[in-house]
């Protein structure tokens, strides 16, 4: 499977040198535990939510769905918080929500071209908090 990186906005602001590969990858981490938590609003059909036939319960480091779930929720809260009020904000519009970096700037009340700065900042914190190089 191949990845269009434009796509998000993070993968845009990547290709064109805006953000470091670190910053990128903390952010995707971020974007992952936000899907992996099932945060996102659903629209849809669930499918997986019927009962499961005769699942293989392996040792202890298997997890169930929900319990990947709710690690998930955990990491996504903690690094949340580790943000902090000041930069959440940004960093949930524009790497969980997918808002384009005008988009959420204007719904912040920011001027023009601020939020980058703010992500960058954002996305470092979250690099220290998921112990990225």
């Amino acid at each position: 499977m191949t990845v269009n990186l434009a796509e998000s906005p993070l993968g845009w602001l990547l290709a064109r040198g805006l953000i470091d590969q670190r910053q990128f990858d903390a952010g995707e981490k971020l974007r992952a535990d936000w899907e992996r938590a099932n945060l996102a609003p659903s629209i849809t059909m669930r499918w997986d939510a019927g009962p499961r036939s005769g699942g293989f319960r392996g040792s202890g480091d298997h997890l169930e769905p929900t319990e990947r779930q709710a690690a998930a929720r955990q990491r996504f809260d903690a690094a949340i918080t580790a943000l902090g009020r000041d930069l959440n904000d940004i960093a949930w519009r524009v790497i969980c929500s997918g808002e384009a970096m005008p988009v959420a700037e204007k719904a912040l009340g920011w001027p023009v071209r601020s939020g980058r700065l703010v992500l960058r900042m954002a996305l470092d914190r979250l690099a220290d908090f998921y112990r990225l190089r």
